[in-house]
């Protein structure tokens, strides 16, 4: 199935990209941004966020591979992890296309709360590596897995999740956290991806501008989160969650403007 857009539509979906890799690989929520231009565009809801993880998947590969080269992250650390992300996303892709998913509308605002609070409220964290609060058995096991089966059921926010995860609960700084919810993301990215992609539902038209978009902010995004450090993720974090909490919000009819 495919839609038949205007280069004027498609040209807005470039730029659009390129704003969301920007900001997805500081601080996530890149998906706050193009999911709903996708649906504005008038792309039905489950072929939005199927071509939104086409988009993502590159950009969030870009920021990987930046990470990787500039020594942040190390792939004999991480393939493990990608493998549990990997697995959770393809889980959460399948699951909702078939699952009315009422429970996020009580688990989604509540961990957007729980992520802007932290770092709002806790100046100090990840500025500096620390004892790990859970075994990598447990992380890798439950909490990786679960923000992936969040991904492929949903998804914007999960770099915030994956970077929260990284500094709370294995006490990774916020720079490390950040570069490894890089790569985490491109596993649950590419899983549901491939579900998407086996269903039918990617707009190759839109994906591809968005692509050219996304890898363009993505490698834009990965330089100045090395130069500027936790003192650019962190504030961005939480504006991106307060920002994505208001629009849940609002979407759900419980908040007017």
């Amino acid at each position: 199935m495919e839609f038949l857009l205007s280069p004027e539509i498609l040209a807005v979906l470039f730029c659009v990209a390129l704003v969301a890799g920007f900001i997805d690989t500081i601080a996530g929520g890149g998906g706050l941004i193009t999911i709903p231009v996708l649906l504005l565009v008038q792309i039905p809801p489950l072929h939005a966020l199927a071509t939104n993880k086409l988009q993502s998947s590159f950009g969030s590969l870009t920021a990987s591979l930046m990470a990787l080269q500039r020594g942040l992250v190390h792939w004999s650390e991480m393939r493990v992890l990608f493998v549990c992300s990997l697995i959770g996303s393809a889980i959460g892709a399948f699951a909702v296309q078939f699952v009315q998913a009422q429970t996020l509308d009580i688990v989604i605002p509540a961990v957007l709360v729980g992520i802007g609070l932290y770092f709002l409220l806790a100046p100090n964290a990840g500025a500096l590596e620390k004892k790990p609060r859970v075994s990598t058995a447990a992380y890798r096991g439950a909490v990786v897995p679960g923000i992936g089966f969040y991904d492929g059921m949903f998804g914007p926010g999960t770099g915030s999740f994956f970077s929260l995860a990284g500094v709370a609960l294995r006490g990774h700084n916020l720079l490390t956290a950040t570069a490894q919810a890089k790569v985490l993301n491109f596993a649950s990215n590419i899983a549901s991806l491939v579900v998407f992609i086996a269903g039918g539902k990617v707009l190759w038209a839109a994906g591809a501008a968005m692509v050219a978009g996304q890898v363009i902010g993505a490698w834009g995004g990965s330089h100045a989160m090395v130069r500027g450090g936790t003192r650019l993720i962190r504030p961005m974090i939480v504006t991106v969650c307060v920002i994505m909490l208001g629009r849940y919000l609002w979407q759900k009819g419980l908040l007017a403007f």
